[in-house]
């Protein structure tokens, strides 16, 4: 006669399952509020946040740098959550956007708006508190520029929206430098510089190919807007810029060979990716005839390029 206080091995099997089941429901909810920080938007920041560190005059103390750093990334992902509250109507008609967690009903509007405000509120209070105030004013600048001027009155307003709203990504290696030295000075305000002039051609190149998606969207993104043909010409134009602006710290003798050498061969780079989005096959109406190909293969190098640029100041500084 079996004893019937005894947990049977169906049961067993039962239990483990449901524990597994819940665990993996756990995973997939923590993904889905990861996946509101925009992780991989957030790395390049988050790079060039401490590329500011390391490059500034003086000293500051391991534990606070990377205080600083972490405070940079929790506001970049604090501007994600934002951003993918305001833009859930769009972002679930644009087919790059439908499966994020807002659009896809995986997680509550509301709740990724709170969680954006206290991470943003957040990260501010720690600069201050922990690094200086400095760094704490210009990261709540760039946290309400992101927010207010780019994603509530630019993106949807002008095609002008990643020229003007560029400034937001651009501001880490500056907050960093901050951090360090209390002060913002030229060296900061150059790489900021760069960064903003680097955003247009690598942002531009995604709205190539990306086009239908932000016309069904309403957002008037310069291709929408201004075709693509004009896109290429802009693309083009502010490469051309780029180019000798990535040189400046060299000319300046902020940095030495190694990062000029490096930006030379890079700006080189870039430059015959951007010509070559210019001279795509296209249509009368300068809608490329190969899916777009260059202008993938020219969003994916600049993002390369940004990588490598910081990276070599940064040695170079450290070798120098």
């Amino acid at each position: 006669m079996s004893d019937l206080t005894a947990p049977s091995a169906g049961n067993d099997r039962g239990e483990q399952s449901s524990l597994s089941a819940h665990e993996a429901g756990t995973e997939d909810d923590v993904r889905d509020w990861i996946a509101l920080l925009k992780p991989r938007v957030m790395s390049l920041v988050v790079f060039t946040g401490m590329i500011g560190v390391v490059v500034a005059p003086g000293h500051l103390h391991p534990i606070l740098a990377f205080t600083a750093v972490l405070c940079i990334a929790v506001a970049a992902g604090a501007c994600g959550a934002i951003n993918m509250w305001y833009d859930r109507d769009i972002d679930a008609v644009m087919r790059r956007t439908q499966s994020r967690p807002i659009p896809s009903g995986r997680i509550a509007a509301g709740g990724a708006l709170g969680f954006g405000i206290v991470l943003a509120v957040g990260s501010v209070i720690v600069m201050e508190v922990a690094v200086n105030l400095v760094a704490a004013i210009v990261l709540a600048i760039s946290i309400g520029f992101y927010v207010f001027i780019y994603t509530m009155w630019l993106k949807r307003r002008t095609p002008q929206n990643i020229v003007i709203g560029g400034a937001a990504g651009a501001f880490p290696p500056v907050i960093g430098w901050a951090a360090v030295t209390g002060s913002v000075d030229l060296i900061p305000l150059i790489l900021f510089a760069i960064v903003f002039i680097w955003t247009p051609p690598h942002f531009w190149s995604l709205a190539l190919w990306a086009n239908e998606d932000y016309r069904r969207a309403g957002v008037p993104m310069l291709p929408v807007v201004a075709g693509a043909k004009e896109t290429r010409k802009q693309i083009v134009l502010y490469s051309l810029l780029l180019v000798p602006l990535s040189l400046v710290p060299w000319f300046l003798h902020f940095s030495g060979a190694l990062y000029g050498g490096t930006a030379i061969v890079l700006g080189i780079g870039f430059l015959v990716c951007v010509a070559r989005v210019y001279r795509d096959k296209q249509d009368e109406g300068g809608n490329s005839l190969t899916n777009d190909a260059p202008a993938r293969a020219a969003f994916k190098f600049s993002i390369l390029y940004l990588f490598i640029l910081f990276a070599a100041l940064a040695v170079d500084r450290l070798i120098g």
